[in-house]
């Protein structure tokens, strides 16, 4: 923790406080009581690429056989509602699950660009405006403050997908800002990078902590007061994270039993989702999964492993493509590395969850930023498609076994006369935690920021 030419003076021990915690986003304890919350605590599955909604949630049997699916859709364990055969398992916890068929995203000039999509998603707010809106994560870590004080209360798993630098802190104080774990936590030696004492035994680090307790960190000012309290509240908070088994503990994949890690997938998506689990029990307040699988020997040409298929997107082999366009490097939607992980890992994730009660408090989403296109393209592929995807909703009071919306016979057009985008889902996790959306957060120059101010709760998961 020491430098040789970084001494321990007060002013450099503050520096430190106020520089290192503020990185780790360590955060006060709740600084606003949630309003009828229903949640406690928020699990987003970011499947970032673009899913697409033919092939999984949304199975149309009878679209035109060029451009028709090769998945057949299944029966759920619930009556009447189907998905495709690559959900095989998932199939089996529709009863957990509400599917909201009906998401579309109208907004111009997101339809094209992941990067604008993705900040989309975790902002809840279209990009572009005059202040860059914090992710959602970020704004609950700011109103709601953590109940795991060993913890971060924003933290992103593992954070190192294609579109990772599109999380935004916006306009907030640093505390805020997602914790990403880096990493493939699949991996036997995988550890979260500098968590823990380096260089230094506790009983030292506690002497210095001590000591620095003991100075005056006064000032006349009541602001400069509160701020220093906040401070010393951060320091607290760090030491704890430093210094508390339990922090390790959150992290460690190692320490849970094989059996349950084989049932989410040895691999790197199964794990990253149990990793949101674990940090979930451990009491972290947003957690967002957004993984991409690595290349892998046993799957040649697959390096940009997202679900961005444009080219080949029922390809069983290499995807090393000759020429190849915009979807060159992603696997076809039924291979291993893609859906089978996903639908494995998802699965076994809902289980867990309801079997330890998690879900109670939890409010879990499976997101996507858009769906594709119903026509098969001449790369043997699917494109963008805005116009309607689906989102799946678990947990903190969402009814199970439900269908939201409904597209035409293609699944490119929504036919119900309920519709909700983007901003619908953001103002669905506010007011799911209890967060008053009509109170605005302010900037540096004290514009008023509504939260989800385009969107609404969709009704039918309140």
């Amino acid at each position: 923790m020491t430098h040789p030419n970084f001494p321990l003076h007060r002013r450099n021990v503050l520096r430190l406080g106020a520089l290192g915690l503020s990185s780790l986003g360590v955060v006060p304890r709740a600084v606003a009581a949630p309003r009828h919350a229903r949640a406690r605590q928020v699990l987003v599955i970011f499947e970032q690429g673009g899913v697409s909604q033919m092939d999984t949630f949304d199975p149309k049997p009878e679209m035109p056989a060029e451009h028709a699916s090769p998945f057949p859709q299944i029966d759920t364990n619930v009556p009447g509602v189907h998905v495709t055969e690559l959900l095989a398992k998932t199939s089996r916890h529709l009863d957990k699950l509400t599917l909201v068929r009906c998401m579309t995203q109208p907004t111009p000039g997101i339809s094209n660009s992941h990067p604008k999509g993705t900040q989309h998603v975790l902002s809840g707010e279209a990009p572009g405006g005059p202040d860059e809106m914090p992710d959602i994560g970020s704004v609950v870590s700011y109103r709601l403050g953590t109940e795991a004080r060993h913890l971060p209360s924003y933290i992103m798993v593992p954070g190192t997908g294609e579109q990772h630098d599109n999380t935004r802190l916006g306009f907030l104080p640093p505390a805020h800002l997602v914790f990403k774990t880096g990493g493939q936590p699949q991996k036997p030696d995988w550890k979260v990078p500098n968590l823990g004492l380096l260089g230094i035994d506790e009983r030292r680090f506690r002497d210095r902590t001590d000591l620095l307790s003991t100075l005056d960190v006064g000032v006349p000012s009541s602001r400069g007061a509160r701020d220093a309290n906040a401070l010393v509240s951060l320091r607290e908070q760090a030491v704890d994270m430093l210094t508390n088994p339990a922090t390790r503990r959150a992290f460690d994949l190692q320490s849970e039993p094989q059996a349950l890690r084989e049932k989410y997938g040895m691999g790197h998506r199964g794990q990253c989702y149990l990793l949101g689990r674990k940090l979930i029990e451990a009491g972290v307040r947003f957690v967002t999964v957004e993984c991409r699988e690595p290349p892998a020997a046993e799957f040649p040409g697959g390096s940009n492993m997202n679900w961005d298929h444009h080219d080949f997107i029922y390809s069983t082999g290499s995807t090393a493509i000759a020429n190849g366009g915009a979807g060159a490097g992603r696997w076809g939607i039924g291979t291993w590395p893609m859906m089978g992980s996903t639908d494995q890992a998802f699965a076994a994730l809902i289980e867990d969850m309801h079997e330890r009660g998690l879900l109670a408090e939890t409010l879990v989403v499976f997101a996507t930023e858009f769906g594709r296109t119903p026509r098969i393209n001449d790369r043997k592929g699917r494109d963008h498609w805005t116009h309607a995807f689906t989102m799946a909703f678990a947990g903190a009071g969402v009814p199970g076994g439900q269908v939201v919306g409904s597209t035409d016979r293609e699944g490119g057009f929504i036919t119900s006369s309920n519709a909700y985008t983007i901003e619908d889902y953001a103002a669905t996790i506010y007011e799911k935690l209890g967060i008053n959306r009509h109170d605005p957060l302010y900037t540096p120059t004290n514009r008023p920021i509504y939260l989800a101010r385009k969107g609404e709760a969709i009704p039918e998961l309140m």
